[in-house]
């Protein structure tokens, strides 16, 4: 297993202050950062910007889907682009894809599924 970059001790550029880990949302999602308690420089973790660009590709777009008959119920299948994104194993906002998954209707055009709480 590889040692993560935020395991090491980090030193401020601006104050050499050690920065301490913290942890900063944006647009909803958490990103992991060394902050300077001095200057309060940050440093955004590397994997969590990646994952953050991931996302910003994936964001918005409009999939085609079949949707199935199964038994009783309809069924559609969540591209492997989402699903790849939501298991990537380095995110920490990592969602497993056999929990239940939230479903409802926003209004007569939209139907949500949510992933989590």
């Amino acid at each position: 297993m590889m040692n993560d970059i935020f395991d090491a001790v980090i030193m401020c550029r601006e104050c050499r202050e050690e920065m301490a880990k913290s942890e900063v949302e944006r647009e909803g999602f958490i990103f992991r950062v060394m902050e300077c308690p001095n200057c309060k420089d940050r440093i955004l973790h590397p994997d969590d910007v990646n994952a953050f660009n991931q996302f910003k590709n994936i964001r918005g777009k409009t999939f085609m889907v079949k949707l199935r008959v199964v038994g009783n119920s309809h069924a559609i299948s969540i591209p492997k682009e989402i699903v790849d994104f939501i298991n990537e194993p380095h995110r920490q906002m990592k969602r497993n894809m056999d929990d239940m998954v939230k479903l409802c209707f926003e209004d007569f055009e939209t139907l949500k599924l949510r992933f989590g709480e």
